[in-house]
């Protein structure tokens, strides 16, 4: 495997602490190398480098072969002017001009055809094109624009955020570059679109270097990882899974290494204290390894920490947070919602999946009552208090400081019950003192959503909505997020396309399929991907919802699935990993639920409970009622996940 880009001895710094020290990096042929990194860490700064945008402080940058290096910018082209087909044609600088010149006085001759002026003018530039080879590179833009389903005449200013970045895909692609650069390619792009761009990556033909935070994405596409650490580049050989293994021990090491180096230099620091004459020649030479020990540790760059989310949970919402019936929601011409019953209960886990534009965010607007419904009933559920995670992050002021956006301008801040340091809160998000006197707009992608996560987290609340919180955060704070949302313990509405995020996280889905049609689904992608196969074989007419509560329906609140999902089942002829597992934990929890009830059933039996006063009897007996409607939900889930193994 030859290679194709070549880093020698980089070093890059910003600040005090390098984003790039003596760091040496290649890419070969053909390969498909995944960047990871914490927030902060210089990853888009990186590709930069490696694009030619960024100048390196020290070291080369080497393209062998004058490799053609294109690159997608971690954010797509917004309040662009012009067509789809003049910017793509950009990519071409001054031959690029020539070519929307020519495509622009075509259109215009079109509708009319006997303007003399505008045919002289579409001949100088027939002249220019033939010139500077322009056919070849005018057939490259069409190929490309048909290759990505891009109306070349659509104007930009009319592209939601998934196309506007199918369009910049297509300006890097179109330039036929032999190393393409991608700055977290799957933000802002439907689950469909991205599998698509998996598909289309596989067969690109030349070498791939790529920041994503997408799991799934990375399985699928990397063959090597490059982490960046503290300045460090490490490569890892293989798999994405294979590199979590290596880098984990490889971090266990240094934090021996590092342990013993502090034993070593506290037991000299106690020396140099004991009141040696450190003067004498034989000391001397200890004393100079003590000022060696002390430079060496005073520039080791110690590894970020974990982010700490602890979240805050207000009262108890009611069981109910969301009813509706037979609703309906059109907005314009376009129907985005048509007969859907669906019950939102407390403690759910939520995913909203479905493309662009498919009405997601407008049915969180609904159910948080910003918007009224065009038919049907809906009701929203008692003493609800929201936290709502925007993805455009409209609630944060650019121009103000991380602490000024997270305390509204409080030097101490209330988080649980207690009482805290705006500093010492946002340090739980891996904010130092300085960074959180810095404007938000200096920050990365994935640290602007960290300070999103902070306020929006710092008030209590039992209705946690997340809109694309995924988007640029590091694997560690994604992986740390899931575990949040699984422990919250209230009810959670999230719209992500990530699908090890929807998978880990959701109880269920809601899949928007078009046309209004809504279709809810137990379980996570998995499960989404066994239904959709399901209607791919088997194109029969199928109800819009697969879980269905006693509420609207009538029956036993155990049954809440409907027959769409046990015939899917019946299919399969299989359980889900996901669900294999619920069901083989479900047993050891109806046991513990039966143990503490019994427990708690004999306490208030005993005759002298009720003569106690109400403050201590009260808690006692709404947590006997919880116990109670637990232990129902479990035995009643219980016998439906066994029904369905048993199809």
């Amino acid at each position: 495997m030859s290679v194709v880009l070549r880093l020698t001895n980089a070093r890059l710094a910003f600040g005090s602490a390098p984003i790039l020290n003596s760091a040496e990096f290649t890419v070969g042929t053909q390969e498909r190398v995944c960047i990871t990194g914490r927030n902060g860490a210089g990853k888009s700064s990186l590709l930069k480098v490696l694009d030619g945008s960024i100048t390196l402080d020290e070291g080369n940058l080497q393209r062998v072969g004058e490799a053609k290096v294109a690159m997608l910018p971690q954010d797509p082209p917004r309040h662009m002017e012009g067509c789809v087909y003049d910017y793509v044609a950009a990519a071409f600088a001054e031959t690029g001009r020539h070519i929307a010149t020519y495509h622009e006085l075509s259109q215009q001759l079109a509708t009319d055809p006997e303007n003399e002026a505008l045919l002289a003018r579409l001949m100088r530039a027939q002249q220019l094109l033939d010139a500077n080879d322009g056919w070849q590179v005018q057939n490259q833009i069409e190929q490309i624009l048909s290759r990505l389903h891009l109306d070349g005449d659509q104007q930009m200013t009319h592209l939601s955020g998934g196309w506007l970045r199918r369009v910049a895909l297509a300006r890097a692609l179109v330039i036929q570059p032999d190393v393409l650069l991608l700055d977290e390619p799957t933000n802002h792009l439907d689950v469909d679109t991205v599998m698509w761009l998996e598909q289309m990556l596989l067969d690109f033909r030349g070498s791939i270097v790529f920041i994503s935070h997408d799991r799934a994405f990375i399985r699928a596409l990397a063959t090597r990882i490059v982490d960046l650490d503290r300045g460090v580049l490490t490569s890892f050989p293989g798999n994405y899974d294979a590199y979590l293994e290596e880098k984990q021990r490889l971090l266990e090491v240094e934090q021996m290494q590092a342990a013993e180096f502090d034993k070593k230099l506290a037991q000299e620091e106690a020396w140099i204290r004991q009141g040696v004459k450190a003067r004498r020649t034989r000391n001397e030479g200890r004393v100079r390894a003590l000022q060696e020990l002390r430079k060496e540790r005073a520039q080791r760059r110690s590894r970020q920490g974990q982010v700490n989310i602890d979240l805050g949970a207000g009262e108890r919402s009611g069981k109910i947070v969301f009813e509706a019936q037979d609703l309906g929601l059109t907005l314009g011409d376009k129907r985005l919602i048509a007969h859907l019953n669906l019950v939102i209960q407390r403690g759910d886990k939520l995913a909203f999946v479905g493309p662009n534009g498919c009405g997601k965010s407008s049915l969180i607007r609904l159910i948080t009552g910003e918007i009224q419904a065009t038919s049907g009933l809906c009701k929203l559920g008692t003493n609800l208090s929201i936290a709502y995670f925007d993805q455009h992050r409209q609630l944060l002021d650019l121009d103000a400081t991380v602490a000024d956006n997270v305390g509204e301008g409080k030097v101490d801040v209330t988080h649980r019950g207690r009482t805290r340091h705006i500093y010492s809160y946002l340090q739980d998000f891996l904010f130092s003192p300085q960074q959180a006197r810095t404007p938000v707009s200096a920050l990365s992608g994935g640290e602007k959503n960290r300070v999103m996560l902070a306020k929006i987290l710092l008030r209590d609340s039992n209705l946690l909505i997340l809109d694309e919180p995924t988007n640029d955060l590091d694997i560690d704070t994604l992986e740390l997020l899931e575990q949040v949302v699984v422990d919250y313990p209230g009810t959670v509405l999230m719209v992500s396309h990530d699908r090890e995020f929807i998978d880990h996280a959701a109880t269920s889905v809601l899949l928007f399929e078009g046309e209004g049609k809504v279709t809810e689904i137990v379980g996570g992608f998995d499960e989404v991907r066994h239904y959709q196969a399901k209607q791919a074989n088997a194109p029969e007419p199928t109800t819009n919802k697969i879980r269905e509560n006693s509420e609207l329906s009538g029956t036993s609140e155990g049954k809440q699935h409907s027959e769409s999902e046990s015939a899917l089942a019946q299919k399969t002829n299989k359980l889900s990993y996901k669900l294999k597992r619920e069901l083989e934990s479900l047993p050891g929890q109806i046991e513990s639920l039966e143990t503490e009830l019994n427990d708690l059933q004999q306490h208030i039996n005993n005759p002298e409970f009720f003569r106690k006063p109400i403050t201590e009897t009260q808690p006692v007996m709404d947590r006997l009622s919880e116990l109670e409607e637990a232990l129902m939900h479990a035995l009643e889930r219980w016998d439906y996940l066994e029904n369905l193994q048993g199809n």
